[in-house]
């Protein structure tokens, strides 16, 4: 069995790294360690949420610095104000022992002078977001030309989140014979890129199978209408009262409307995402980690570094469009002993997705039914009645009152005594779910068959006009994440999309074409202006070509032009 002992660590990080309970090195510390405390090589490694990253390049890093060298050796670059607080909360424990050490994390959202007058008290690592390093940077307050270690952390969040000319701009400055390594959770072709622009003849590490499929997790997903995930999420939260998770939306917007929304139904909620100052996402994140909140509601980028270990759910409000994202999702519970659920909510049009994610976890992904109200009510019923029944009881106190109280209630049989008293706490949820609908949709569409006849023979649909095509590297996802930034509706009918070299035709729900019209005013995408306005090209004019796939020319586009 492998053990830190083994591994090459000096004593007083092995005596850190006790003290704080670790007993043997994860997959990706043990290869990664020696690795980077024995060599110069540059290192890409692979490896999902959970699994010890920080560690595996904090140690070694560690271990190798000059304590006697007060400038900076080592820049270690994160993709929120979180991860890189944890990243450099977790080094200080490390290096608890390790007299001279300093560590300085730099970050936006708080006073930069601060952070200015603790690099020129001199510290040996510097943990920031590209931003805020790029700033300090320029105002040569931060000198990176001699640094020994680079480190890119969940660096395919930083290339979602568009750092990558704050990257170019920060790796333009240090020098070429620095130790480059570079740790992501997924494998997209940026990264890939970035591998060949950064790195040279760099060693591969990929550790998937520790959360590729915790066994710990289990996995189950529920099919509604769009116009009903929010009564969804509602039902899944009341059949299990003690829920303790996280809600995962797609966008900002959707992550603040679903969290306003339960808390104005009286749930225990609240919201994180990049719309937040530091103050306001440290405030929310206390309250979680205190249990103060149940339901934590955020997008991924800001779920990146909030690590509570004893989650009971995560929620998939939307399947993410990478399925890697999943992945670390669904491995934020479930850990260490404890049990966990990854819940996920999907249309009839994203069934195929979930065949796709059980080949991505090797494990069933179970079908289940969103429960009628009368479940519901059942289950929060028997949940108060177990609290009713294993309460402590204070006699000292209580006693004084029991026989003024038998005598007020002495005129109620036994069983009238205990409907009266389930019903002060249970009326509302009998009266709100008295006559509740059934929320679950008709699966037919789960080999895309019948859903797609729907979508394309249906004159439900205006189509409209997007001045970027291929061109523009636009494709379905990209249309659906513009769609998901700009409409303040969620959960719209899209229908077919095609994709032409220098613009786009998209089918949604007419319905809604006014309020389509008024949120696409002045919109930009990656920070250019586009339009998108209803076009003349109409859905009659649409089924004339008889296309049987809504995305078959933008396949057949995609082959002719390999």
């Amino acid at each position: 069995m492998n053990t830190f002992d083994t591994l090459g660590l000096k004593e007083e990080l092995l005596s850190s790294i006790k003290n704080l309970g670790f007993e043997k090195p994860t997959p990706i510390q043990a290869e990664a360690i020696p690795h980077v405390i024995s060599t110069d090589r540059d290192l890409l490694a692979t490896a999902q949420t959970g699994t010890g990253k920080t560690a595996a390049f904090g140690l070694p890093i560690l271990q190798n610095i000059d304590i006697e060298d007060k400038s900076v050796q080592a820049i270690i670059l994160c993709p929120t104000r979180e991860l890189c607080l944890q990243v450099a909360t977790d080094l200080q424990s490390f290096s608890a022992q390790l007299k001279g050490v300093k560590i300085a994390a730099v970050y936006g959202g708080t006073s930069i002078e601060n952070q200015i007058k603790k690099l020129k008290s001199g510290c040996q690592v510097v943990v920031g977001t590209p931003g805020r390093t790029l700033d300090l940077i320029r105002r040569n307050k931060l000198q990176i030309t001699s640094i020994r270690y680079l480190v890119l952390d969940e660096a395919d969040e930083m290339l979602s989140m568009g750092f990558q000319d704050d990257l170019d701009a920060i790796l333009a400055g240090t020098p070429s014979d620095k130790q480059t390594l570079l740790f992501s959770a997924t494998m997209p072709k940026a990264i890939v890129n970035m591998c060949s622009k950064y790195m040279q003849d760099h060693h591969s590490i990929t550790v998937m199978s520790e959360n590729k499929s915790a066994e710990n997790v289990t996995h189950a997903y529920f099919v509604v209408n769009n116009k009903d995930r929010y009564a969804a999420l509602k039902r899944l939260a009341d059949v299990h009262p003690e829920i303790f998770g996280i809600v995962f939306c797609r966008t900002r917007r959707e992550t603040k409307e679903v969290a306003e929304k339960l808390i104005q139904d009286g749930y225990n909620s609240d919201s994180l995402h990049g719309d937040l100052s530091q103050s306001q996402r440290d405030l929310v994140m206390n309250k979680f980690r205190s249990r103060q909140i149940q339901l934590l509601v955020a997008t991924d980028v800001a779920a990146r570094g909030l690590d509570v270990d004893d989650l009971t759910h995560v929620i998939n409000y939307n399947l993410p469009d990478d399925l890697d994202l999943y992945v670390h999702r669904s491995g934020r519970t479930g850990r260490g002993s404890n049990k966990g659920d990854s819940l996920i909510l999907v249309n009839s049009r994203e069934l195929r997705s979930i065949k796709s994610l059980e080949k991505k976890l090797g494990k069933k992904v179970s079908y289940e039914k969103i429960p009628d109200g009368m479940e519901v009510c059942r289950k929060q019923l028997f949940t108060m009645i177990d609290k009713v029944e294993n309460v402590e009881v204070n006699e000292d106190q209580i006693g004084v009152f029991i026989d003024e109280i038998s005598k007020k209630l002495d005129w109620l049989s036994r069983e009238e005594l205990i409907k009266r008293f389930v019903s002060v706490e249970f009326n509302r949820f009998l009266s709100y779910y008295k006559k509740s609908k059934d929320l679950n949709a008709d699966r037919s569409g789960k080999d895309g068959k019948d859903s797609r006849r729907r979508e394309t023979n249906s004159d439900q649909f205006a189509t409209f006009f997007l001045n970027r095509g291929r061109k523009h590297k636009m494709n379905p996802k990209s249309i659906f994440r513009l769609l998901d930034d700009q409409l303040s509706s969620k959960g719209l009918e899209i229908g077919n999309i095609e994709i032409f070299k220098n613009h786009s035709l998209v089918e949604i729900d007419k319905d809604y074409q006014e309020e389509i019209e008024r949120d696409f005013q002045n919109a930009t995408y990656k920070g250019e202006e586009v339009t998108f306005r209803p076009s003349q090209f109409t859905q009659k004019n649409r089924k004339s070509r008889k296309k049987k796939n809504p995305h078959r020319k933008f396949r057949k586009n995609r082959r002719k032009n390999k």
